[in-house]
Parts: C-alpha cells; structure tokens; sequence
C-alpha cells in the first residue's frame, strides 16, 4: 500500500526515507510468520471480493475487512499508520490509491474499485490489493484491469534470487506500455515484514534513482503495479490521502507480498491457496 509522501517515487502508504536503512533477509521461523500474516490479508480480500455488491459504501467493507482482521488474531495494518483513518484503502474507479472508506461513498455497477489492505500478525506485516470489477464495467474497464493483474504477474515472473529490482521493474513497465496504458511513477512498492514499509522501494518502471539491488532469497517484497487508461500522473486531494488521475481516467492496482527464493518465488498472499 502507498499513502501519503510528497515526493515522487513513494510506496503504497507511507514511503522509507530515502537513507538506507538495510533489507532485512528473514528466517525460516519469521518466513512462516509472515505467511500466516500474508494468509490473513488473502483470506479478507477473497471474502471481500465475493461480497462486494452494488449498494454497499466502502464505509462497510472497511468495518468487515477490520472485524475478519481481528477474528483472524491480527491487527489492521493501516489503521492509524501515520493518521491513516480506515483498515483498508477503496479507491474507486479515477481514485488510484489511499482512498478513505466513507459511509458517503456507495459502490455502484460499473465500478472499478480497489480493495487495499494489510494484516499485522505475531510482529510481521502482509499487504496486498486488488481490483475489481463491480457488475457489468465497460471494455475499457475490463482491459485496464486485465492488464494490471498481467503487470503484477509479469515482475512477479522475474522474481528470484540472483535477478535484479530492475528486473521487476522493466517487466512491469514493458508490459502495461505494450497494451498502450500507463504506469504510475508517482507510487512504487516495497520490502515488507516487520515494518509495513521497509527497503528496498521495488519501482514499476526503470529508472537510476535508487541503486539496482540484486534480490536474495529471504527477501520479502511487495510488488504492486498501478495502471492508468489515461495519464500517468496523479494529484492528492484535500483530505491529504486520496490520489487520483490528473485526467479523470480510471485507475487499477494489483499488488502481493512475495517472498524470494533461490529458484523462484513464493506469493504469500495468494488467494486461490485461502
């Protein structure tokens, strides 16, 4: 999840600052904490996602998303985190990250709406996200959210230990560009594990800011590509949260915690596996 940083560049809620603080490379005993903490945020999310319906606020899935949470033996992540007021983001169709959950806002057929949210579990963190389709959505809907789980799969594919963030990153970013969207800079994802947000910032497109880590198994990372049908740049509300496309075009993100082995990769947050 990335929240509120005015700078560019910041993960999906609050960004690490820009000193290097080491990535942390978690044992086989907080690797299995984590999975339990990932199994949790899976768990909701597939709840969430055959619950929605039109005619519900995002007010309500917030409440559900906290209250499964807690039954679960965690923590809601996100609330709280640096003022962030719900357990879970909703960013709805122009919306493309930390939207606030409002009694005010009812989800509606033909709605693109994204469910961000996180676990705290026994002192580690899972997070994740996704997209959905509510009701009948147009073509242009059902491509930018087609394509913005591809995108999340693409980096995933590059995941292993001896590979590179760039890696990561290039294939997220070829990806979205040959199926003419675009990718937003403003936000990237993160290392994740004790800390919500932790090294290395994990970018959805290349660049030369930050040096070009090479990935170790034990390293915990949670990728999350977000797409635009318009441009990519984003602007913040006034509640200081709510990014939304410069354009009004609509907005996707799909985001896992995964965790990086010698040969491959473990999604922990896998839904199908819940």
């Amino acid at each position: 999840m990335n929240l509120i940083s005015q700078l560019l560049n910041r993960p999906a809620l609050p960004a690490p600052t820009r000193k290097r603080r080491g990535i942390q490379i978690k044992t086989e005993a907080e690797i299995e904490t984590m999975r339990q903490a990932a199994k949790i945020v899976a768990t909701v999310l597939k709840e969430i996602s055959e619950r929605v319906k039109p005619g519900m606020t995002t007010a309500d899935l917030d409440a559900y998303a906290e209250k499964r949470i807690r039954e679960m033996g965690a923590t809601p992540s996100f609330k709280g985190y640096h003022g962030f007021p719900g357990s879970i983001c909703a960013s709805v169709n122009n919306e493309v990250v930390h939207g606030i959950p409002n009694r005010r806002k009812v989800i509606r057929a033909g709605d693109v709406l994204k469910v961000d949210t996180g676990a705290f579990f026994d002192g580690f963190h899972g997070d994740s996200c996704i997209t959905l389709a509510i009701g009948a959505v147009t073509p242009e809907a059902a491509h930018l959210i087609k394509v913005a789980e591809g995108a999340l799969y693409a980096g995933i594919n590059q995941v292993r230990a001896g590979a590179y963030l760039l890696d990561i990153a290039g294939a997220i970013e070829d990806y979205v560009k040959a199926n003419d969207l675009t990718v937003v800079e403003d936000f990237t994802g993160h290392g994740v594990g004790r800390n919500l947000h932790e090294e290395p910032q994990v970018f959805n497109f290349r660049t030369n800011e930050l040096p070009n880590v090479k990935l170790k198994a034990g390293m915990t990372l949670a990728i999350e590509p977000i797409v635009n049908a318009g441009s990519k740049f984003t602007r913040t509300l006034s509640d200081r949260w709510t990014a939304v496309t410069v354009d009004n075009a609509l907005s996707a993100q799909f985001e896992h915690t995964v965790l990086v082995t010698e040969t491959g990769y473990e999604i922990l947050t896998d839904r199908t596996k819940v």
